[in-house]
């Protein structure tokens, strides 16, 4: 089979294309990436000349691409987004182009070319703050950012197109990921890069906002569980269940690297910013089997050490200095 994945280039999208490709040998992928600032070709130079890999460095909005890509696959599985809570407060707007109309450049494909599966990878962001207990699939979504909003936007939008036209959809719902190649705007990889440059670590209000953190090859797994045995038309949730504040994984980084709390920065909290994420992965794990099987701090370590030993790879990207690498090298236009 050969399957569309979109946004493999940037961090869960890599993750999982190698992953995929691993554990799938009879399968091949096209990975359409627009390669924005969080989508980075480092993060799959070991998939070069690879013959089950192809890259196409495109837009999920441009219909003429997306319809030429959809005709040559099987089955999308949807990545590309943009993630961030911060840019979505200060430029809503690119939120709504890529994450819903994106997505319904896609749906519209995929129904066109009666692809066998179109797997959509949300958030459990959707769902909104948590103050207690835990979300199941079947709650209401009360997003609280234009990133989450944008997100459940796009879901609803899946569920129409199973519902409506009977096209073979599925959403997988999951936690916070963590783990190598992702990009450095994000909590754990921030506060690593900092730590090992004596910088200090920005911790938003108290800190005591709790996340699930779910290490990438997990989600991985679960994606992959889903592609081959989920049932269309269902959601799943994907969590860890290791609720931890964000104090507790900023002060387990600096143990780690042995580096003073005194770095800890509390600076101005985020508008809207929810207390607590948690979503319960019971359906996916009496359903299809998966569970996670990375405990946080042993995860966690192996995390931190990837990014010691990638110094060269992070600093590029904080710095802006692979756009221009790229262009040299790969002869791609940023």
């Amino acid at each position: 089979m050969k399957i569309l994945v979109t946004g493999g280039a940037g961090f869960i999208g890599s993750n999982f294309v190698r992953y995929f490709l691993e554990q799938n040998p009879d399968d091949s992928i096209i990975n359409l990436d627009k390669l924005t600032y969080a989508g980075n070709l480092d993060n799959i130079v070991d998939l070069k000349g690879n013959s089950r890999h192809q890259f196409v460095c495109g837009d999920i909005s441009d219909q003429v691409l997306v319809d030429q890509l959809s005709a040559e696959t099987d089955a999308i599985i949807h990545f590309a987004a943009e993630t961030h809570v911060d840019r979505s407060i200060v430029n809503p707007e690119v939120f709504i182009q890529t994450n819903i109309y994106g997505t319904l450049v896609l749906l519209e494909a995929s129904k066109k070319h009666c692809h066998r599966r179109f797997i959509h990878i949300s958030t459990d962001e959707v769902y909104g703050s948590c103050p207690e207990g835990d979300f199941r699939e079947e709650n209401i979504l009360t997003p609280s950012s234009p990133y989450s909003a944008s997100k459940a936007s796009s879901d609803l939008l899946v569920l129409s197109y199973y519902k409506t036209y009977g096209l073979p959809t599925i959403i997988t719902r999951c936690s916070n990921n963590y783990g190598p190649y992702q990009f450095p705007e994000k909590l754990i990889p921030l506060m690593i890069s900092n730590a090992l440059e004596d910088k200090a670590l920005p911790v938003y209000g108290d800190g005591l906002y709790i996340r699930d953190w779910l290490y990438v090859l997990d989600h991985c797994e679960a994606i992959n569980q889903v592609f081959h045995r989920g049932e269309v038309g269902e959601i799943y949730n994907v969590g860890s269940e290791n609720g931890k504040t964000n104090l507790d994984i900023v002060q387990f980084i600096l143990n780690a690297l042995g580096k003073p709390v005194s770095l800890i920065q509390h600076v101005k909290d985020r508008p809207g910013h929810d207390r607590r994420y948690a979503v319960n992965p019971e359906k996916i794990q009496k359903e299809l089997g998966w569970k996670s099987v990375y405990s946080l701090e042993s995860a966690l370590e192996e995390t931190i050490h990837w990014y010691c030993k990638h110094t060269d790879w992070w600093t590029r990207v904080k710095s802006g200095e692979y756009r221009q690498m790229y262009e040299k090298i790969y002869g791609v236009s940023l």
